[in-house]
């Protein structure tokens, strides 16, 4: 793909490139500056995405040499699962990123433009906010996010009384939180929490890669009863907001409440790093991690992913929600956890 891809807007105005090594970071200035953008703007995720085998298309208008708006991009092939362009696979946030409506335009143009000359099945943008009118859109997810408070008590008193009390709960089972980065300890508790769920795992490089490239924004808790870990979580940090990503427990965790004990954790250390907000990422609606967070006294708001459909005659269902991925679930769940680990990673890197 050539460097320069278009005039979506008036040539003394703006042009939309291809991000090009050596740009990156005039990119990440943008969306440091950029109210609107988030952690999983950021240009670190291309190469995370490509080592997971798809090709990325990071894309941004630019006026007088300097950055005007972003759209980070990335081309999906899969048999199973078939062939996108989405902005971003593997976060749960994307879409255009703009100073101006030119700019906004001129990318968002880009985008629809080059799903059609790649013939893919659809494009989709995974915007926080209704952006493209007449565009389809799925409703399946919904985001959570809410104020952290400064002081630990008020952010306590906060949660609603039942799920304070299994807060509580698992403070009674003398379990430990350590912040101290152990990924050995994560990807084995992470691996065994969606084994359970029957959702295949990323490889343990991808987490690998994540805490290199993000650096002291991307950190671990691990939550250990008697020594051993039972609940882990990767959580990312952007401006004033924590992100818990990657997290789950094993079956022992359960009765110890240790999710609970986790996130609870995971917020009074993001209070102590600054953070001033606390993102659950997203759900699917009326699912066991949907109501696990409206317990937690955050309130649904709808991620409105917005679609151009271009091969595609209906927005994609390519969701543990649909109907035909059941039975493959239920097998999945059964599966020894050396075998899922073994397998998990072929399937999953097409799930973005």
């Amino acid at each position: 793909m050539p460097d320069h891809l278009s005039d979506g807007c008036p040539v003394s105005t703006c042009a939309v490139r291809r991000l090009q090594p050596g740009d990156e970071k005039r990119w990440d200035a943008f969306v440091a500056d950029a109210p609107q953008a988030t952690f999983f703007h950021r240009a670190g995720w291309r190469d995370i995405i490509g080592h997971l085998g798809h090709r990325d298309h990071y894309l941004f208008a630019e006026r007088d040499g300097v950055i005007t708006g972003i759209l980070p991009l990335a081309e999906l092939r899969s048999r199973l699962f078939g062939h996108s362009l989405i902005s971003t696979p593997f976060c749960v946030y994307g879409g255009v990123v703009a100073n101006d409506p030119d700019s906004e335009t001129a990318l968002t143009q880009a985008a629809v433009a080059l799903a059609d000359r790649l013939r893919v099945d659809y494009l989709e943008l995974r915007e926080r906010e209704p952006r493209h009118p007449g565009w389809p859109v799925k409703d399946l997810y919904v985001g959570f996010r809410k104020p952290l408070l400064p002081d630990h008590e008020a952010n306590l008193k906060a949660i609603p009384r039942k799920q304070r009390a299994m807060v509580r709960k698992g403070s009674g089972f003398n379990l430990e939180a350590r912040h101290d980065g152990d990924l050995a300890a994560f990807y084995r508790v992470y691996a065994e929490s969606v084994r359970n769920l029957g959702t295949p795992v990323l490889p343990r490089r991808h987490y690998e890669r994540l805490q290199q490239t993000f650096g002291k924004d991307c950190e671990i808790t691990v939550i250990s009863h008697a020594g051993q870990p039972v609940a882990a979580v990767m959580s990312f940090y952007f401006r004033d907001e924590v992100h818990p990503y990657y997290g789950g427990s094993v079956w022992r965790g359960r009765d110890l409440a240790a999710n609970d004990f986790m996130y609870w954790s995971v917020m009074q250390r993001a209070v102590e790093r600054g953070a001033r907000a606390f993102d659950f990422g997203r759900s699917k609606q009326d699912t066991g991690s949907y109501h696990f967070k409206k317990h937690w006294g955050f309130e649904p708001r709808p991620l409105p992913y917005a679609y151009h459909l271009v091969r595609a005659r209906e927005v994609p269902n390519v969701s543990p929600a649909n109907r035909k991925y059941s039975l493959f679930i239920k097998a999945w769940q059964r599966l020894p956890l050396p075998v899922s680990c073994a397998l998990g990673p072929w399937l999953a890197r097409d799930l973005g």
